[in-house]
């Protein structure tokens, strides 16, 4: 039998802790392949029914039999247009993305307005960081084959190859210094980290943090919950006694939601100590359960404001931070409109047995959380204060970088460069665009 248990003590564990919990029930004898498939088909249904927040949006009849695998049965309960998001997993899969455990070559890219392609971030311990790629380097070459080789009717296909090791891709570069290099990488096991830099800048006297923040995972092997490196940046402005804090969320997809509060409660000024950071709202047959989180603030962090860069690449719980710390603070928006995800999961293995027994994590869209102004309704996202492209070509920090220049002169100017000044591009391919599922939420190749 499948198990339920008391949601609001598993809300913000269930989503790093799916280990920690077991199933109780009778012992059942072996089944055969196709009884188990049903079974589990039959579960999936069950589950959306119970738990999905557009659970009344749900197709009046369905016969999950009827379906040849799993993910075609959630493609049509899916809701949409505005599900965008629900998946099917492993919880291997589903713990090591959370705590940034990842198999590829471990960067990130993107086409500038004429169709160049350059790198945007790189993981440090990751086959790719470990041959010193960085950000602001050009792709000329994949496998031998020019960018343009890549282009189909739907966008890019680069091919590189399944997540896993020992699959290799040659690269040409145009390195800034106007040189070429061709290097051949090799996907392996690594750990990403979520900070890509950080820096205090003296801006006529006022010293500004720089955080290029890249995605909300805990610390494997620490803390499911909480993220070392966190702690390590915002005690390091901390004890640099900062006067204002940009906060670089362009390509960060998303992640842990208790990172997310881990992070909102060094930033919330002391006024809003004990007060809402946000309200969990659930489908209506599971409305007892809604509940708000209350801000713990730690440090002595004291803003009056904070800048975010953004792009569409910013979701889930890039989002969440923005949302929350709206209504205590001045909160600044510089670069494109995020990508709009009012909404979260967390896996339902926890609560049926039938799932945790043939390993599959099912994490279909379950709340929507609202800031403590009511806020919950963003699915076009937030719109930005002032809209300036992104310049891959600058790697993190660089002068000249559009989007950090512009916090940089509204902080010293109070105000943004004149219309004509702006360099404003709409990107023809988003990299978030390339991802499904899980990997949606952290996307690198």
């Amino acid at each position: 039998m499948d198990i339920k248990i008391n949601f609001p003590r598993l809300l913000s564990l269930v989503v790093f802790l799916p280990s920690l919990f077991f199933y109780l029930g009778c012992q059942e004898d072996i089944e055969d392949p196709v009884h188990i498939e049903k079974k589990v088909k039959s579960t999936i249904y069950q589950s959306m029914k119970e738990w999905y927040y557009w659970n009344e949006r749900l197709p009046a009849s369905v016969n999950p039999e009827l379906y040849d695998d799993y993910e075609g049965l959630l493609d049509q309960l899916r809701y949409e247009p505005l599900d965008r998001w629900s998946y099917i997993t492993t919880q291997e899969a589903f713990a090591r993305a959370f705590t940034g455990q990842n198999i590829g070559h471990g960067f990130g890219w993107s086409l500038d307005e004429n169709e160049n392609l350059f790198l945007t971030f790189v993981y440090e311990d990751s086959p790719a960081g470990q041959d010193g790629w960085q950000r602001g380097w050009e792709i000329l070459k994949i496998n031998g084959q020019p960018i343009s080789n890549y282009k189909t009717e739907q966008g890019y296909n680069f091919e590189l190859g399944p997540s896993e090791s020992g699959i290799s891709n040659s690269f040409t570069f145009l390195l800034p210094d106007g040189s070429t290099t061709t290097r051949n990488n090799t996907k392996a096991p690594y750990q990403s980290n979520s900070v890509l830099y950080q820096d205090i800048i003296d801006l006529s006297g006022n010293k500004v943090g720089y955080w290029a923040y890249n995605s909300f995972k805990a610390t494997a092997g620490i803390s499911p919950t909480k993220s070392l490196e966190v702690d390590n940046s915002l005690q390091y402005f901390e004890s640099q006694s900062i006067d204002e804090l940009i906060i670089d969320l362009r390509y960060n997809g998303g992640g842990s939601v208790a990172v997310a509060e881990q992070i909102l409660n060094y930033l919330v000024p002391s006024h809003g100590d004990g007060k809402i950071m946000y309200t969990n709202q659930l489908n209506v047959d599971k409305a007892k359960f809604n509940e708000s989180k209350t801000f713990d603030k730690k440090g002595n962090l004291e803003l009056e404001r904070i800048i975010f860069i953004t792009s569409r690449g910013s979701a889930s719980s890039s989002e969440l931070v923005i949302n929350c710390l709206t209504p205590y603070l001045d909160v600044i928006l510089i670069g494109e409109n995020t990508y709009g995800k009012p909404v979260g999961a967390f896996p339902l293995s926890t609560y049926y047995r039938t799932l945790a027994e043939n390993d599959l994590e099912l994490v279909p869209i379950t709340f929507a959380t609202a800031n403590a102004n009511g806020n919950a309704e963003y699915y076009e996202g937030f719109p930005v204060d002032f809209s300036i492209g992104d310049d891959f070509s600058k790697n993190w920090g660089e002068q000249g970088e559009p989007r950090l220049e512009a916090a940089l002169n509204y902080i010293l100017q109070g105000s943004f460069p004149a219309e004509e000044r702006r360099k404003v591009v709409t990107p023809s391919w988003n990299m978030i665009d390339d991802f499904e599922g899980l990997k949606k939420e952290f996307p690198v190749y």
